[in-house]
């Protein structure tokens, strides 16, 4: 029967190493009864308070150990209330077994990504939107490569998930699997939710992703120009799909919406705005956060164009529009028809409206970054920077025109 039980981080001072370092050791009690195990840290023996079982100093390598030892007496302290909770025999070996990950029937990673996707899947159009569910299916089958590749197995235990892994798994996804920098960590945050679960339900005893910080590369969008836009809206092409990609192309670039938002519309997100003029209001696929877009002049002629097409009249689609791989594949044959030197993509004009129709004619920020449905000004600001690049561009014409003189 349990009747105490305590905890305590020690030195061993028998294994002190040549730089005077002691390894620390956590010692768990129960009924008198001892168990011991080294944590894999070290630490100067002068710098050790023995009463409190931490160390000594303020600096950032101290602070981080002292939190590392808190999460590791937190995790031993729940391990034992939850043998209580369960009425179980409770042993400091035991205690000690489970906090290694032994005994107990090892969880492995892969079911636990499997679960969670079938659990996602079912929340499809509640909770998540399709593209999410897929990025984390890709990121699934990416992480079965890399265990097949590196480790020769199907699956293995989440217990044996650690920083050596994460960063193995980034190298693979960077070389083996050509993604870039950006890619690759949206990859390893899907991953990182897995492990997450995995140590919220107490199947891994430490979180390997504690110190791992995701950081993004800054990435140019590329936008077009103001004659890059009128190329397209004078250009007529006879062919009546490559017509309908280009306008629906327009009616994104001088309203902001995405492609799943511009596919979704129908004729009642069209309403009377405040100032008596015809506005969009809709809720952004991504972010489920709201867009208020007065409709400009060239968006409200594409919206009359197609208000006979077959589509449009048999249903409350806003739009024709077609799927976005066709979009995509179509705008690359429109850029060749209009002499435009980019890659041309659907979301290239969601940028150039934030960049080319509002910013540049001195749209306020905070009002670009509402018609796009941003969660954070910070979004926004990237466009911003974006341009002030392209003044300072225009300014260093300006200067080799001026030394020409």
């Amino acid at each position: 029967m349990f009747q105490t039980f305590s905890l305590l981080f020690f030195l061993q001072k028998n294994k002190i190493s040549q730089d005077g370092r002691a390894p620390i050791y956590m010692r768990i009690t129960v009924n008198g009864k001892r168990s011991q195990i080294s944590i894999g840290r070290k630490i100067e023996v002068s710098k050790w308070n023995k009463q409190a079982g931490k160390v000594i100093g303020r600096t950032a390598e101290f602070r981080d150990l002292n939190r590392y030892l808190d999460n590791i007496r937190n995790k031993v302290y729940s391990i034992q209330e939850k043998l209580l909770r369960n009425n179980e025999d409770i042993t400091a070996l035991k205690i000690k077994n489970i906090y290694q990950g032994k005994g107990d029937k090892k969880k492995m990673l892969l079911k636990i990504f499997e679960d969670h996707n079938n659990q996602m899947a079912k929340l499809v159009g509640k909770e998540y939107a399709p593209g999410t569910l897929e990025r984390y299916k890709t990121a699934k089958s990416h992480l079965s490569e890399f265990i097949k590749f590196e480790y020769k197995s199907e699956d293995i235990p989440v217990s044996g998930i650690d920083n050596k892994f994460i960063n193995g798994f980034e190298y693979y996804l960077k070389t083996e699997r050509n993604c870039s920098h950006n890619t690759s960590v949206k990859y390893i945050t899907n991953f990182k939710k897995i492990v997450r679960i995995a140590y919220a339900n107490d199947w891994i005893i430490k979180d390997p992703f504690l110190n791992w910080k995701a950081r993004l590369k800054t990435v140019d969008r590329e936008f077009l120009s103001k004659e890059e836009i009128q190329a397209l809206v004078d250009k007529e092409i006879s062919m009546m799909r490559l017509e309908l990609v280009k306008d629906i192309f327009l009616f994104s670039c001088f309203t902001g919406l995405a492609y799943v938002d511009v596919a979704k519309l129908t004729k009642e997100d069209i309403v009377i705005g405040i100032d008596g003029e015809k506005w969009i209001k809709t809720k952004r696929q991504k972010t489920k956060t709201r867009s208020n877009i007065p409709l400009l002049p060239l968006a409200q002629q594409i919206i009359e164009k197609y208000k006979g097409h077959i589509i449009v009249k048999s249903g409350h689609k806003l739009l024709p529009v077609l799927s976005n791989q066709k979009m995509n594949a179509y705008l690359k044959e429109i850029a060749d028809i209009c002499e435009i030197n980019k890659n041309l993509t659907f979301h290239l004009a969601r940028h150039t409206f934030a960049t080319t129709v509002t910013l540049t004619n001195g749209v306020p920020i905070e009002s670009v970054s509402k018609m796009l449905g941003h969660k954070s000004l910070k979004t926004t600001q990237h466009y911003a920077k974006i341009l002030d690049r392209k003044v300072s561009e225009d300014m260093s014409i300006l200067k080799k025109k001026l030394n020409a003189l």
